[in-house]
């Protein structure tokens, strides 16, 4: 355990510092920590609370809506702060972990940006972020290199990479690791504060700065928060206002309603939107939970064709146009299929179509899980636009998109296949999170937390209203039950030694069948993988 006294702060770092990582957690970093958390923390709070009210007062049929109070945001003339040069084109970004091996291959991957992810595709455990944030420092500074103990292929950077942004975790996740005058920190401003305290300077020095994603807002002072800590941040290191780039991921149904007002809480620091659309799905599931005339089909019949999928599109590409900022497309989670060359080249023809539709929406970039995906996504933008961005093109529509177009129910049934399979990916994702797997490859696509948050509430919300699958089965707690006990049976015959398959069946059973839908899978699962002080 690690003490450090710091004027108005008791600092106590609970998990081991090797000594490979002890650079990671210096003296200066950690009172860095400590500023944020005196800061912002009482905040942070008061805002994950107004979460809170605002659930109960839509449990009770109260619909989210545009905000009368900021409709002069809406209506009044600005635009973000202009785009660094290294910012400009970012047709396609690739995402994935912070694994050594991941942080060279998507940097090297040929996309114009990668996203480095300690939020959907990253297990939180303490090795993993403190390996995670030492992976970062190094490749900023272009220090890098990875050898493969069994096969002893080298890796290292190539003279021309990726530009690098970083997704810290969203504001509802804490760092138990970390403790502030006996507070736990914020998982956010952990990841945020490491991240940007080793290396803003260097970034400016090499050109580039501090990019970030921001994920799960569900308010514009959510973001006001991020962008006051953003310029506390820049004056506590004493480096230009507005250095800091910041993404904002709009992935829940309370957030489309304020895409103008986000943009303009961060305007001397944003770079933009984007479509985080498997976990805007689950948070249209999530949000109107209770609500049964709220009843989402299987996930598998949710396009982005369907209609408040597209008029969720249409306005955030609107949105950004029309303030200057980039409008950033979703994800393609499929990965090359080996040994089927028929079903690999189906899998590749819907990323082609996907990336198409993206790009003719008006999209000025997309994202992508795998490194083969980079050059047909690639082809797709180049062929559209040859600038590096299509931002001063802004769609117009005949009437401004409603609230109830973005809340429009999507119609379609549900199977038993798909009961199925909601609860596999649910079972099949948890298991791997508490072993400290934040991605896993599974029927061809790489899952990460988004899909199995869709996956895991869309059983509990059929169980809940008590629907019945397309040939009258109802979707009862009892055959929620006997299917994950089947599939833990199944999993453990094939298991390898240290699987976590009973611990995850007993997790996902009270996930899915508990009386209150659980805000997000991970909560559950995360004080299983906390190890205070154990060895690495």
């Amino acid at each position: 355990m690690t003490e450090l006294n710091i004027p108005a702060a008791h600092v106590r770092v609970l998990g081991h510092i090797s000594d490979t990582n002890r650079h990671v957690l210096t003296p200066g970093v950690l009172r860095f920590l400590a500023y944020l958390h005196i800061q912002f923390e009482p905040r942070r709070r008061a805002l994950l609370e107004d979460r809170k009210l605002q659930q109960v007062a839509i449990d009770n049929g109260k619909l989210p809506g545009f905000l009368k109070e900021t409709k002069y945001i809406r209506e009044s003339e600005w635009r973000v702060a202009p785009i660094p040069s290294d910012l400009l084109d970012r047709r396609v970004e690739i995402t994935g972990p912070v694994d050594r091996k991941m942080v060279i291959n998507a940097l090297n991957s040929g996309a114009k940006c990668y996203m480095a992810d300690f939020e959907d595709s990253t297990s939180p455990t303490w090795i993993n972020l403190l390996n995670g944030q030492k992976n970062l420092i190094d490749a900023t500074r272009r220090q890098i290199s990875y050898t493969h103990p069994q096969t002893k292929k080298h890796y290292q950077l190539n003279e021309k990479i990726a530009t690098l942004l970083v997704r810290p975790r969203g504001w509802h996740l804490d760092e138990a690791h970390v403790l502030v005058n006996n507070q736990v920190m914020s998982g956010s401003l952990f990841d945020f504060g490491l991240y940007f305290y080793h290396n803003a300077h260097v970034l400016l020095c090499n050109g580039s700065g501090p990019y970030f994603y921001l994920p799960k807002l569900e308010h514009h002072l959510e973001a006001k928060l991020w962008n006051d800590v953003f310029i506390a941040s820049q004056s506590y290191l004493n480096i230009p206002q507005g250095s800091i780039r910041a993404t904002v991921l709009i992935e829940t149904i309370l957030a489309v309603f304020q895409m103008e007002e986000i943009l303009f809480e961060l305007k001397e620091h944003s770079s933009g939107l984007n479509c985080g659309r498997w976990d805007y799905i689950f948070s249209y599931i999530k949000k109107f939970r209770k609500l049964p005339e709220f009843i989402m089909p299987e996930r598998s019949q949710i396009s982005m064709t369907t209609p408040f999928m597209a008029a969720y599109v249409e306005l955030l590409v609107e949105t950004c146009h029309k303030r200057g900022a980039h409008a950033m497309g979703g994800m393609a989670a499929q990965i090359p299929v080996r040994n089927d060359p028929e079903l690999n080249d189906k899998m590749m023809k819907s990323v082609r179509e996907d990336k198409q539709r993206e790009v003719e929406a008006g999209h000025d970039g997309t994202w992508v899980a795998h490194p083969a995906l980079v050059p047909i996504a690639m082809e797709v933008f180049n062929n559209h636009f040859t600038s590096p961005n299509q931002i001063s093109i802004i769609p117009r529509r005949q009437h401004a998109i409603t609230a109830n177009e973005l809340l429009a129910v999507p119609t379609g049934t549900i199977t038993e296949r798909g009961v199925n399979e909601n609860i596999d990916v649910t079972l099949v994702y948890v298991e791997a999170w508490i072993r400290g797997m934040g991605c896993i490859p599974l029927h061809n696509k790489m899952e990460d937390a988004a899909t199995a948050e869709i996956s895991r509430a869309q059983i509990w919300q059929w169980a809940k209203h008590g629907c019945k699958t397309d040939n009258g089965t109802l979707v009862s707690h009892d055959l929620i039950r006997t299917h994950v006990e089947d599939c833990v049976r199944r999993r453990i015959m094939n298991g390898v030694a240290g699987n976590k398959w009973k611990l995850a069946g007993e997790i996902v059973q009270r996930l899915l069948t508990g009386d209150e839908l659980v805000d997000f899978l991970t909560l559950p699962c995360y004080p299983h993988i906390v190890t205070f002080g154990s060895a690495l």
